[in-house]
């Protein structure tokens, strides 16, 4: 391997002073092509003769060939700062610190030299790329010019192969590592046959004959089972599904806010309980209605209200129902007869005795009338109430 022993304008092996750092005073040769520049520039990082001279940043690794193949791909070598952050996601200070590494490994120089005043429009500075002389002796090669306009012109023997390995290397294109993140429980694996052509490329393949298909109607022996079972809420979530059921379930709640509801059945939820038993615990006192309840929330909050401390155990919630059912059912009993009136048969019993009523009490004010409510004898005034109040039942 080469080693450099060191000259005037370096400061040790393979290291540029910032004095040597421009086109005026470089010992390199500027790149004829950027496919040679990036030859150079892998067989610097692989030599080990480059150290920068910071003790601290980033040291020279892909971070640094893949500034270097960005800025092989300008036609002027004037790249931005701000442009080589945005576009390899990168901070400016480490750009910053890899084009000070370039410069130093003699990779880059100053052609113009750009300007940070506050206050100004800023420049970008512009490179030239230049190929170190310690490339050319260490491959061998050989050059005709003088200074920077120098050209290759032939290789040694035994530098052919390193330079092959190098042109490799620099076709090759470096791009930057992605952050590694969690993947899935999917499986990862290509699904077989995924290609485009339902064709083997090895021309090889049969398909099998009928016979040989299954039928299709037996079982698998070994079925898939589900490693998930089924969807366990939290206490936010059980809370919500029960206000949403009451929403939908109770006549009064309808339209109601689903959030604001389930913060009133927060307790009564948390203890388990369902829709039907806060439904009956809320239409204990007395059935609701849509016209009796001007705000819902309001009248819910009102019968909930230390409920799940009354009633903690399931066998006094199911009391509970059971009363409100059986209220209900009476209830809607009593309306059904006074809503649906008498059958038939009722009808004319009940017109029969309204029939004798009335003679009754026709005869009766016949008697007050001509005799006197004083003329009228016990036994005529029990007779004709007798008379009055038994017609009905006698027919």
């Amino acid at each position: 391997m080469y080693e450099y022993s060191g000259e005037p304008g370096r400061g040790g092996a393979l290291r540029v002073l910032a004095a040597a750092q421009w086109v005026s005073t470089t010992t390199g040769r500027i790149a004829t092509d950027p496919y040679s520049w990036m030859q150079s520039v892998h067989w610097v990082g692989g030599s080990g003769l480059y150290t920068p001279s910071r003790s601290y940043g980033p040291k020279w690794g892909p971070t640094t060939v893949l500034i270097a193949q960005e800025l092989s791909a300008l036609t002027e070598c004037r790249p931005g700062v701000e442009y080589l952050a945005r576009k390899l996601k990168l901070s400016k200070r480490t750009v910053q610190y890899h084009l000070d590494m370039l410069r130093e490994a003699g990779l880059l120089v100053y052609r113009t030299k750009g300007t940070r005043i506050t206050g100004s429009i800023r420049q970008a500075s512009v490179y030239e790329r230049v190929i170190p002389v310690e490339f050319d002796e260490a491959l061998g090669i050989r050059t005709v010019g003088e200074g920077v306009e120098r050209r290759p012109v032939g290789i040694a023997e035994e530098g052919r192969k390193l330079i092959g390995k190098l042109a490799k290397k620099a076709a090759r294109k470096v791009r930057r590592r992605q952050p590694r993140t969690v993947v899935s429980g999917k499986g990862r694996c290509t699904p077989m046959q995924g290609g485009t052509s339902a064709i083997s490329s090895t021309g090889t393949s049969s398909f099998p004959s009928e016979t040989e298909l299954a039928s299709g109607e037996a079982d698998c022996p070994t079925p898939k089972k589900s490693k998930r079972g089924p969807r366990k809420l939290n206490k936010v979530g059980r809370r919500m599904q029960l206000a949403s059921e009451l929403i939908s379930q109770v006549p009064w709640l309808g339209g109601a806010s689903r959030p604001r509801i389930s913060w009133i059945i927060r307790h009564v939820a948390d203890a388990g309980w369902t829709a039907l038993e806060v439904q009956a615990i809320a239409e204990q006192d007395a059935p609701l209605s849509a016209a009796d309840v001007r705000r819902c929330s309001g009248m819910l909050a009102h019968r909930l209200k230390g409920v799940h401390l009354l009633y903690k155990t399931q066998t006094q919630r199911d009391q509970l129902v059971e009363h409100w059912r059986t209220s209900r059912t009476a209830e809607r009993a009593r309306h059904n007869g006074y809503d649906n009136g008498l059958d038939g048969g009722s009808d004319r019993l009940a017109a029969q005795v309204m029939v004798g009523v009335y003679e009754g009490m026709a005869r009766y004010s016949a008697n007050v009338t001509a005799q006197g409510l004083d003329d009228l004898t016990g036994a005529d005034a029990a007779a004709d109430m007798a008379a009055f109040l038994g017609t009905g039942a006698t027919a």
